[in-house]
């Protein structure tokens, strides 16, 4: 199989694996997690960096090879998402910036409507956008008119571990959408990773299921494989579905047999 890069953003990746930061009971355990998982690609919540603080800031765990990619987690509001970017950039944090717009506190909904205005506003700015959104063919349209980098649909509510719960509005969007689409949110397992991987995502972002393990470094190897196995599954073409037995091998013409 010929070498087989994810391309975002003008750069090429290995993994296809993104990582979070947050949820961890420690943060000093991020460089192992990036490690074991192979991811290169990190998201970090804009508000929980303090570039000021010397000990207790988040970026400072983050691995110096891997892409930083800010969120705009917080923000209720397109215009509040454009001002937590702007912000990111000011500080030093690049121009990729993963967009969460969610005015919503009991399922924690992403506003699609909001999410492309901020990324039309941010696209023509200059930066790489990444989008958080339903799962929803009509948003992820016009995400790709506003600029969008990738559009990342959920899988489930964020933080539930409940898998692909959206799972035929995800294939939709990897059928009808020409941006590399990430699964983002819900993803609980490595099995739910590796389907995605399968369905033709181009990505999965994971953060809860592995900051939430027992053993987080073990689970973050385990996704790693998962979505590299899905990935392979997927370019080799799994063969196709029957609704009635199909011998492996000959039934007749051997020992006695007609």
């Amino acid at each position: 199989m010929s070498e087989d890069l994810f391309e975002l953003g003008g750069r090429k990746f290995n993994s296809r694996l993104l990582s979070g930061t947050g949820k961890f009971a420690d943060d000093s355990i991020i460089p192992a997690v990036c490690e074991a998982s192979g991811s290169e690609i990190i998201t970090v919540a804009l508000r929980r960096v303090d570039l000021e603080s010397k000990t207790d800031n988040v970026i400072n765990f983050i691995p110096k090879h891997m892409q930083l990619l800010p969120n705009t987690s917080g923000a209720r509001t397109a215009d509040e998402a454009v001002r937590i970017a702007r912000l990111a950039r000011a500080m030093g944090c690049g121009d990729w910036i993963k967009i969460e717009v969610i005015s919503d506190n009991k399922y924690l909904l992403p506003d699609g409507y909001e999410t492309a205005k901020a990324t039309e506003i941010l696209a023509k700015e200059g930066f790489i956008v990444l989008p958080y959104v339903n799962a929803d063919l009509y948003i992820a349209r016009s995400l790709v008119d506003a600029g969008a980098a990738a559009v990342m649909p959920l899988g489930s509510p964020i933080g539930t571990n409940r898998g692909l719960q959206t799972r035929e509005m995800v294939r939709i969007l990897i059928e009808e959408i020409s941006l590399p689409i990430i699964v983002d949110a819900g993803i609980g397992r490595p099995s739910e990773a590796c389907e995605a991987m399968e369905m033709g995502a181009d990505a999965c972002l994971v953060n809860t299921a592995i900051a939430t393990a027992c053993d987080p470094v073990t689970m973050a190897k385990a996704f790693g494989r998962a979505v590299k196995a899905g990935r392979e599954a997927y370019l080799s073409g799994p063969g196709a579905k029957h609704r009635q037995a199909m011998a492996s091998s000959p039934l007749t013409g051997f020992l006695s047999e007609d």
